[in-house]
């Protein structure tokens, strides 16, 4: 899976600006796949070139004009060959979960710390993802696939939350028998 299969797939509904595309992509995509604004406009560009997209410009007053991309004919093409070909093996890259892993050379409170601002920033994206959810399912807005991705989201993110919230408690503990053992 690439940006661009993303992107294609994005498209495949509707017509977008570079912007609502990157907007889909720090919201919907977010908790699943990461693109940078860096990595899309480059990855439109190379698509209109391949033919797999088109271009139109649309002028807006008081504004700047915006680009308003488009799927061709041979992009659906790409895009259906990507949506039939065989699923590729997930990939899951963490510095939290690196940092934890090795978090025995470095002091109890500092991982400490990279757990509560793993609850902290883990609650705010579920409440965002929570309430994608809702909106979506209120104003039908979301294919059941959608709905399921979003389900599946939600459930990870409980998850990590709830064994992060026992990993603080359970370093805590072990820091304070820690302290009462070297003051005793």
């Amino acid at each position: 899976m690439t940006s661009q299969d993303v992107i294609l797939g994005i498209l495949m509904k509707r017509s977008l600006s570079g912007y609502d595309i990157k907007h889909m992509f720090e919201t919907v995509f977010s908790y699943f796949y990461n693109a940078s604004f860096g990595t899309i406009y480059p990855t439109l560009s190379k698509m209109e070139k391949e033919g797999l997209i088109t271009k139109e410009s649309v002028i807006q007053e008081g504004r700047p004009n915006k680009n308003v991309y488009s799927i061709t004919e041979e992009g659906q093409k790409y895009f259906k060959a990507y949506m039939y070909s065989p699923l590729q093996a997930n990939e899951f890259k963490s510095d939290a979960m690196t940092r934890l892993f090795f978090g025995e050379f470095i002091e109890v409170e500092v991982i400490i710390e990279y757990l509560e601002y793993g609850v902290s920033s883990t609650k705010d994206d579920l409440e965002r993802l929570r309430n994608m959810y809702e909106n979506g399912k209120s104003k039908s807005l979301m294919s059941q696939t959608q709905e399921l991705c979003i389900q599946i989201g939600i459930e990870n993110m409980e998850s990590t939350l709830r064994i992060l919230m026992a990993g603080i408690e359970r370093l805590s503990n072990l820091n304070v028998e820690k302290g009462k053992k070297e003051s005793g």
